[in-house]
C-alpha cells in the first residue's frame, strides 16, 4: 500500500509565500516523476509543476520564476515551494508521483495525494 501525506497548504495574504510537502510512504522500489497539480473551483486540475528522478524540473508559464519544486529520494519527498504568491493561486494542490513497488514489478503506477487547500487572499 503506498500513501502520499500532503502538508503545508493555507491561508496567505497576496506577496507572501507557502511550502508544501508531499511524503511517499508504504511499499516503494523506487519513484520517477514526481509533480504538483492544482485544481481551483470550477476549473480542470493543471499542471503546475513536475521534477523527474533526475532533478530536471518543469513549471507552468504562469508560475515560473515564483514556485519551486524539489526533492529528497532519502526521504521520498517532493516539495514545492511558493513566493509572490497572487490569488489566482487559490486552489487545492494535489501531488503525483510515479511509483514502482517492488523489483520484481517493473511498471510505475501513478498515485495521488488527498490535495492541500492554499487561499491566496488579495
Amino acid at each position: 500500500q503506498v500513501q502520499l501525506v500532503e502538508s503545508g497548504g493555507g491561508l496567505v495574504q497576496a506577496g507572501g509565500s507557502l511550502r508544501l510537502s508531499c511524503a511517499a510512504s508504504g511499499t516503494i522500489f523506487s519513484i520517477d516523476n514526481m509533480g504538483w497539480y492544482r485544481q481551483a473551483q470550477g476549473k480542470q486540475r493543471e499542471l503546475v509543476a513536475g521534477i523527474n528522478s533526475g532533478g530536471s524540473t518543469t513549471y507552468a508559464d504562469s508560475v515560473k520564476g515564483r514556485f519551486t519544486i524539489s526533492r529528497d529520494n532519502a526521504k521520498k519527498t517532493v516539495y514545492l515551494q511558493m513566493n509572490s504568491l497572487k490569488p489566482e493561486d487559490t486552489a487545492v494542490y494535489y501531488c503525483n508521483a510515479e511509483i514502482r513497488g517492488s523489483y520484481f514489478s517493473g511498471n510505475y503506477f501513478p498515485y495521488w495525494g488527498q490535495g492541500t487547500q492554499v487561499t491566496v487572499s488579495s
